[in-house]
């Protein structure tokens, strides 16, 4: 969108109404209406809140607190020394928790575009909750992988998957799917224990995840097993609280 149409759609004449409530609300209102609508397209850049008082004759004050309304409700994004910018829309996905799947495996299944980032990888001292999760012997280290997780460019989820060093000796081999590597070499989990709990995003994680700090996320943990019953995987994940259902079927 050009500058000119964007300072239109931000002028008082646009949205401001008599009697139809404060300033602040009118206006989040309108330009909640223009992301719905279209007209504000996903990553589009809002001028910064001394533009937007300029341009439509508020206060900052009113500006921030109509901001902030959009924010709430997950319409805009603030990045940290970039702007506002209008949120990607996100397609809730259905993951099913009756199917030990891959995310590779799962987005395929979906006819989507999978990619990872990694984060950190590395041969490390286990965490206790990876000791413990493991069974892992004194002196042993763990392949620990985090990566950033997208669906056609869209980031979902944080993990960070842990294995003991003789399952996966050299975790830098994988690229984007762990279960493929751990095919390889027939250890590939057959089961698994997954814990759902909520948890609220922390600024680290809301950053990578493109999401307002603070806003819900689920975190989940999978404990993966060989047919032997040895613990081989320990993941923990962070998704995002808008873009993931979880669906189990149960049955009599």
């Amino acid at each position: 969108m050009k500058n000119d149409q964007l300072s239109a759609l931000i002028a008082q004449e646009a949205w401001l109404r008599p009697n139809a409530g404060p300033r602040y609300l009118q206006f989040s209102r309108h330009l909640a209406q223009q992301i719905n609508a279209g007209v504000l397209e996903p990553d589009t850049s809002l001028p910064s809140e001394r533009e937007m008082a300029q341009i439509s004759d508020m206060s900052r004050v009113t500006i921030r607190k109509a901001i902030q309304v959009l924010a709430d409700d997950r319409l805009i994004v603030q990045r940290r020394g970039s702007g506002t910018f209008v949120a990607p829309r996100v397609q809730k996905l259905e993951h099913s928790l009756s199917r030990l799947t891959y995310f590779t495996e799962d987005m395929q299944r979906r006819g989507k575009s999978s990619s990872s980032e990694i984060i950190s990888v590395g041969l490390l001292s286990p965490s206790p909750e990876e000791f413990i999760a493991l069974g892992l012997r004194s002196g042993e280290q763990v392949a620990r992988i985090s990566r950033l997780r997208r669906a056609d460019g869209v980031p979902f989820a944080i993990e960070q998957s842990s294995l003991p060093h003789d399952i996966l000796p050299d975790p830098t081999k994988v690229s984007t799917s762990l279960y493929e590597q751990l095919d390889k070499h027939g250890v590939r989990p057959v089961r698994a224990i997954q814990r759902i709990s909520a948890t609220l995003l922390s600024e680290d994680n809301a950053t990578l995840l493109e999401a307002e700090k603070a806003a819900p996320a689920l975190r989940i943990t999978r404990t993966g097993y060989l047919p032997s019953g040895r613990v081989i995987e320990f993941t923990v994940g962070i998704y995002r609280g808008d873009a993931y259902d979880f669906v189990a079927e149960l049955q009599t």
